[in-house]
């Protein structure tokens, strides 16, 4: 088996290197040199702003002079499509508010000024959609143009490919392939299903018997694939990724592969598909020992996508194999699981890729689109790319060639002891930046307020036996030790509902993490009671997740009660600015105030009487909220101390609070801001529909 982090394919790209200087382009609110495309002239393109990912908007009409002016300018309420989409950024492209909601991911489109409903796209239904267990987390739509006229891109639930004309909403004429099935357009519409089975192996030995079936899809016996983020249109091609069951919630060891599909953006036609799974004379088909290649699936793409369009390249991330906790059945480092991957948009061809973790067991997929900047480190001229993840670590690498920009070393990890698995004996773990949270439960994390403070925190974590290392591996049910403690846990680190942000001009990066610990335990698959006649694939695994997160454990607080003193350091609920020019933390600030009894039990807890330099405010667990940058601030959602969900404006450069405005509700993942006629808006995504903020 070949490991390989480093000796990578080259595309002979030239390379135009642009300086960054503090500052320098704050002058310029509507355009940035350092910036990728996508928000020129006060837009929002992309899903991430611009297709580097930052969320990082010129416009600076609303700044700390006038943030708590702010007041709501519309609200939209989704109702009528049913639940809301949670999670979902809108777009703003050739005046209209464009993006997704409803479990049947209707594509809608809205007046910016007012938020009435201009038009709305709704995919038939069939039982390809009924099955999907993402149907909820549409994320947004993709934006192209087709001789001139705008064009929105998404893809659904039932794994459908449909293009939109932006004026009218509807579908485009000599686009894709007719779907044969009732209610679909005659065009606009491709059928990615058949797209990404053609040629795999197990639906080409049951097509010998069974026709393929456009309504129905596969049989769930082979597997089943969905999507969860939206395409990305790259030099006129739509990248498209997919999404697979939840690992955690599986129990059988077949599926499908989630290949990324490559489509013309003018006319639909199938350009290219890459093997995720590599097949035989594929780089990296070694990795995957017992002929797992042949069977197995997911490593899906279910994150958000980025690009660099002067390079030709697309930046994708990667999910592990099918089964969480578990990877006996695959045995070896399994490329392209738990990877960034760089792929040629024309040709769909390997760049370079990146694998972050050998081997996943931990549930440790990478939840967000890659960051990319370019960066000066050491007086060299760096296009980088900045990855965030699960495991509170930032890779930082060069988005051109994929070496990392410092060294990232393969170090040991623990062995597993249950029977059957293999794990890699090392990992990677990246030594810039700093890990930006707590990572495993260590003594040096305890409170130290004081040396007595410190002893009893330590006694309180040895006696509950909750001190543990990063990639402490999962246990089985009869493991004596109990469950492993796993911190950061699959909740984060950071998570797709907090996704990072940056200021590319000064190549800052803001993440939003959270302490969370998962506690892991499998047992045997053919007794588990997720088990059922709705699982994916046919042979069952011989140890599955007994939950996400086992239940129980020590609680780690001082009198080992919920609501006590927390023996570990804080944040709780952070943001980390990191300078990625030099790869250092320049400020951490609680996200958001933690609640006002939690503030006034440490304030006044007898140990802490007299006690100086007490962290109070340990801000708000979970990592849910979006966040932009501004020239000149970050604005993030939040709670404060009385549970007011509310904007918040920070200055970027230090991290002090400014401002804060309340907002209509609970709001996570989704913010964009752009400018219509002149005004700037900032839009947030709550659990019923959007509300847009803006100056009087």
């Amino acid at each position: 088996m070949e490991r390989d982090n480093s000796s990578r394919s080259r595309h002979a790209l030239s390379v135009q290197w642009l300086a960054l200087a503090f500052g320098a382009v704050l002058a310029l609110p509507m355009a940035s040199v350092a910036q990728g495309p996508g928000t020129e002239d006060g837009q929002w393109t992309y899903l991430g702003g611009d297709a580097w990912h930052t969320r990082y908007t010129p416009a600076d009409q609303i700044n700390a002079s006038n943030f708590n002016d702010l007041e709501m300018a519309w609200r939209f309420n989704a109702a009528s499509f049913g639940p809301a989409t949670s999670r979902a950024t809108p777009s703003y492209v050739d005046g209209k508010l464009i993006t997704v909601t409803g479990e049947r991911r209707a594509m809608i489109a809205l007046d910016p000024a007012t938020g009435e409903l201009l038009w709305s796209f709704t995919e038939p239904n069939t039982p390809r959609y009924e099955y999907s267990m993402r149907y909820s987390y549409g994320k947004g739509i993709a934006y192209g143009e087709r001789n001139g006229r705008g064009v929105a891109y998404i893809s659904t639930p039932g794994f459908f490919l449909h293009a939109l004309d932006v004026v009218t909403g509807e579908p485009l004429g000599n686009w894709g392939e007719a779907v044969p099935i009732a209610g679909f357009p005659p065009s606009g519409s491709q059928d990615m299903l058949a797209d990404i089975i053609d040629g795999w192996g197990p639906w080409e030995a049951y097509s010998q018997s069974q026709p393929y079936d456009a309504f129905a899809g596969i049989p769930l016996e082979l597997g089943y694939v969905t999507t969860s983020s939206p395409p990305i249109v790259v030099n006129d091609v739509v990248v498209v990724g997919n999404s697979a069951e939840q690992g955690y919630l599986q129990t059988r060891i077949e599926n499908l592969p989630g290949d990324i599909l490559g489509y013309d953006a003018n006319t639909g036609a199938f350009k290219w598909k890459f093997h995720v799974i590599p097949r035989p004379g594929e780089f990296g088909h070694d990795t995957w020992d017992n002929d797992s290649w042949e069977w197995t699936g997911d490593v899906s793409s279910w994150a958000p996508m980025a690009a660099d369009p002067e390079l030709g390249l697309v930046y994708i991330v990667t999910n592990d194999v099918t089964i969480d906790y578990y990877g006996g059945h695959h045995p070896g480092d399994n490329l392209y699981s738990a990877s960034i991957i760089a792929l040629d948009v024309q040709t769909g061809e390997r760049a370079w890729h990146y694998q972050m973790i050998h081997h996943d067991v931990w549930n440790y997929d990478t939840p967000t689109a890659p960051v990319l900047m370019d960066v000066n480190v050491d007086g060299r001229q760096i296009k980088g790319l900045f990855q965030a993840t699960k495991q509170a670590f930032v890779y930082a690498l060069d988005r051109e060639t994929g070496e990392p920009i410092w060294p990232i070393p393969e170090r040991a990890v623990p062995a597993s002891r249950v029977p059957g698995e293999r794990l890699s004996p090392t990992q990677p773990f990246p030594t810039k930046p700093a890990a930006y949270d707590l990572q495993g439960r260590t003594a040096e994390m305890l409170i130290d307020y004081t040396p007595a403070i410190y002893q009893q925190a330590l006694q309180v974590a040895q006696d509950g036996n909750i001190f543990n290392a990063l990639y402490d591996p999962p246990t089985t049910i009869d493991d004596p030790s109990g469950p492993a403690w796993n911190c950061p846990g699959g909740g984060g680190g950071t998570n797709i509902h907090g996704p990072p942000v940056a200021d590319p001009v000064n190549g800052v990066m803001f993440v939003l993490s959270t302490q969370g610990c998962f506690r892991l335990q499998v047992e045997p698959g053919i007794t588990s009671n997720m088990d059922g006649p709705e699982q994916t694939g046919t042979t069952h695994s011989d140890w599955v997740a007994m939950a996400t997160s086992m239940p129980g454990g020590a609680i780690a607080t001082m009198n080992g009660q919920r609501g006590g003193l927390p023996i570990f350091k804080g944040p709780v609920g952070r943001i980390t600015a990191i300078d990625m020019n030099t790869g250092e933390h320049l400020w951490v600030i609680p996200h958001g105030d933690a609640r006002q009894a939690e503030q006034d039990m440490i304030r006044n807890h007898p140990l802490l009487r007299g006690v100086q330099g007490v962290e109070v405010n340990r801000g708000r667990p979970g990592g849910a909220g979006g966040m932009v940058v501004t020239p000149t601030l970050l604005l993030y959602s939040g709670q404060t101390a009385d549970d007011t969900w509310s904007l918040f404006a920070v200055d970027k450069r230090t991290g002090e609070r400014v401002g804060a405005v309340e907002i209509p509700g609970r709001s996570r993942y989704g913010m964009s801001s752009w400018v219509h006629e002149g005004k700037q808006y900032v839009i947030i995504q709550l659990e019923d529909g959007l509300a847009a903020m803006a100056l009087p």
